[in-house]
């Protein structure tokens, strides 16, 4: 457990990387939202913004980062793979927990100031502010961690097989998304595709993406075990 826990200590060495631009992007998304929003007539119409969704994006980019910038590092210092994987992805979930209760209260906040005075939507969107709290923590904790997977996994990608195997990742990912694509438009299946998506809920979103973040975590471990450093 120690040595889980020195591996986070380790990856909050860059603290502005891994703390300070997501915060800062999460303060400049609502601001820039409220100076819009204040730019724009009254109307009595309900503004909506997806901002709030910027630092999500981020968590993508903190797969990455949190790989290449210190996998190297962990290795001189004897840390085995597992530990890395362990600690590195604890702690990601971690501050995706936080922010995701962070996402719950201002939603609260946002409410509770109708819209923060201009009658608009940025945390508490209807799809998800409806929902009962620990749906709405868990749905935006899903979506962070199945960001930061994603681009966790395509930085083992590289790490094992250079630009080649990113190459051939992506013309794979394309095959199969046309494939399917195709055999939609073959069987006629769009409506039903279309009634699924519409039928969808946040929790039932969040449990397929949490299906998603399964093999993602699964993918990558196996691919980090034959990592280079």
């Amino acid at each position: 457990m120690n040595r889980v826990v020195n591996v986070a200590r380790m990856q909050l060495i860059n603290k502005w990387t891994f703390l300070g631009i997501p915060a800062i992007i999460m303060v400049s998304a609502f601001l820039i939202t409220l100076a819009i929003w204040a730019m724009i007539p009254a109307s009595g119409e309900t503004f909506y913004s997806g901002a709030s969704q910027a630092v999500m994006w981020y968590f993508m980019a903190l797969g990455i980062q949190s790989l290449t910038l210190t996998f190297p590092f962990s290795q001189a210092m004897s840390v085995s793979r597992r530990t890395f994987y362990i600690g590195t992805v604890g702690l990601f979930a971690t501050v995706a927990l936080v922010i995701s209760v962070l996402y719950y209260l201002l939603g609260l906040v946002e409410v509770a100031t109708n819209g923060w005075g201009f009658n608009g939507q940025l945390y508490a969107l209807d799809w998800i502010a409806n929902e009962h709290a620990v749906v709405q923590i868990l749905f935006y904790f899903i979506a962070m961690v199945a960001l930061f997977m994603i681009g966790f996994w395509f930085a083992t990608i590289y790490k094992r097989w250079q630009a080649t195997g990113m190459l051939l990742t992506w013309i794979a990912i394309a095959v199969v998304l046309i494939g399917l694509l195709g055999l939609t438009s073959w069987q006629g299946w769009w409506p039903l595709v279309g009634q699924w998506f519409v039928g969808q809920t946040p929790l039932s979103v969040s449990a397929w993406a949490a299906l998603f973040c399964a093999v993602l975590a699964g993918g990558s471990y196996l691919t980090l075990r034959r990592a280079t450093p």
